[in-house]
């Protein structure tokens, strides 16, 4: 039979401490002192084949047992440490998530703080950029070049590209666009068609009337053009 150590088992039964004690005891043959060293040392290196047959048994559950209450213990502190770790790692990504949320709505809304000033200071000149549509000259026909070209100098710059985008779903730049559906006209494709009126008489033959009346609807529904693609791109109409 193995010599295993139980070093530091308490529950161990008196007959065993007994038995050990006089072990050492006979073992020693020195006074006193020495043997109360020895029997300190004998107490701290206890081994199973110096305990009673009958207790042996007793020991090794009690030891067996011990030990699995000591890895139990180990597992479940763990198991706390990796469940903690988790929390604050998961805690983390959250305030970081919301972190940039809250970072990407502020940039929304100073973005579109700006091009309400943009689209405000256009209003401010006349809802042009540079000119107005009365300063071009009349011709019989126009190009969609020419069309972009005139626009560009009446749409502020930064808004430029957003009434393209409007302009280019709603009638590809071509100022005589007719909806055989439902008669909606024009660059863009307003409905009723007279309603370009309120921009010029000439709406049927200049496009630059159109697109004063464009851009001045854009700006009052929706504060600019950006904004008023930013809901086409939504919903598919302005």
């Amino acid at each position: 039979m193995s010599r295993i150590s139980v070093r530091g088992f308490a529950v161990a039964s008196a007959t065993a401490v007994t038995a050990v004690g006089s072990v050492v005891g006979v073992a020693s043959g020195s006074t006193a002192q020495t043997n109360d060293a020895a029997e300190a040392t004998a107490a701290d290196t206890t081994l199973l084949a110096d305990i009673p047959a009958g207790q042996q048994a007793q020991v090794q559950t009690a030891s067996l047992t011990q030990q699995a209450d000591a890895q139990a213990i180990a597992a479940d502190a763990s198991a706390k440490k990796d469940a903690e770790e988790a929390a604050r790692k998961a805690a983390a990504e959250t305030a970081i998530a919301k972190k940039e949320a809250a970072e990407k709505k502020a940039a929304e809304a100073a973005k579109e703080a700006k091009e309400r000033l943009e689209a405000k200071a256009a209003a401010s000149r006349g809802g042009t950029d540079v000119r107005d549509s009365s300063s071009f000259p009349v011709q019989g026909s126009y190009t969609a070049a020419q069309i972009q070209a005139m626009a560009r100098q009446m749409v502020a710059g930064g808004q430029f590209q957003c009434f393209s985008n409007i302009v280019d779903h709603e009638s590809s730049w071509n100022y005589q666009a007719v909806n055989a559906s439902s008669g909606a006209y024009g660059l863009f494709q307003a409905l009723p068609a007279g309603k370009y009126a309120s921009a010029g008489a000439d709406w049927r033959t200049n496009p630059a009337t159109q697109i004063k009346w464009g851009l001045n609807y854009m700006n009052e529904r929706y504060g600019s053009p950006c904004q008023a693609w930013s809901f086409w791109q939504a919903n598919h109409w302005y």
